[in-house]
């Protein structure tokens, strides 16, 4: 059988499936961390069958799908179990429902992407990443999840509350960065966005992991942010038509 080069991506591919398998296992052991810790790792093997899928130039409608099928296990299933098991789960009816939804939506966000998909290269995407969704809760448990003791106060009135919303972001039309494009030519990216980025990943590494959430929180909060922007800006300056029929984008956000 001719091996070609649409196997490297799907290497990384298997590998974030598996850390979403792991991340249940180790979540109905009751290891929540480390159940944590690995949908970030599967987050970062997602990341990385991209670029290897730039680099190699083999993007395929095959790599497409297994990438998604794999996103539902490692960024709906493995998130939505995990804090079901760690704290919603004594919400009973209430809890089963909210911890379901990173699930139920996720597979949403991921079928309207591939019905959508005119391409592989994109700025933005529409609605929040369905792995930056499971990390954003991911390293909220890490923050304040402690052994023994387990999420308490208000960090707990507030996990199905910041679940739900999460999870109604993945199938908005809000804007989201991509992650940088890497090309022949160097790395396809805004230079402030890029700083950004790269400010980030550095506090992540000299944090040891503890800027990961107030990082994630940022990038969640940039959506929002990025459409009361351009709400305001025409309201304060209206876009007028250039010729009559012809449609301007007024708000930010696709429709």
């Amino acid at each position: 059988m001719k091996i070609t080069r649409a196997v490297v991506p799907s290497l990384f591919t298997v590998l974030n499936i598996f850390c979403g398998f792991r991340a249940i296992v180790e979540t109905a052991q009751g290891a929540y961390i480390l159940a944590s810790w690995f949908i970030v790792l599967a987050a970062l093997f997602d990341t990385l069958d991209g670029i290897m899928a730039r680099i190699t130039k083999s993007y395929s409608d095959f790599g497409v799908e297994f990438d998604s099928l794999s996103d539902v296990v490692s960024f709906g299933v493995a998130p939505s179990f995990l804090v079901y098991s760690i704290h919603l789960h004594t919400l009973q009816g209430l809890g089963m429902i909210v911890s379901a939804m990173p699930m139920v939506f996720g597979a949403m966000r991921l079928a309207r992407f591939n019905a959508q998909v005119t391409g592989y290269d994109k700025d933005f995407f529409k609605g929040l990443p369905i792995p930056a969704a499971a990390v954003t809760i991911s390293s909220f448990i890490q923050t304040f999840y402690h052994e023994g003791i387990g999420i308490q106060g208000i960090e707990a009135s507030i996990l199905a509350p910041m679940v739900a919303g999460i999870s109604f972001l993945m199938i908005s039309v809000l804007k989201y960065d991509n992650v940088p494009k890497f090309t022949k030519y160097g790395i396809k990216q805004h230079p402030l966005r890029f700083t950004i980025g790269i400010a980030g990943l550095t506090a992540i590494l000299v944090t040891q992991g503890r800027a990961l959430f107030p990082f994630f929180v940022f990038y969640v909060a940039t959506g929002p942010l990025r459409y009361i922007v351009h709400f305001i800006q025409h309201a304060l300056h209206p876009v007028e038509k250039v010729e009559e029929g012809q449609d301007t984008e007024v708000t930010g956000i696709d429709v």
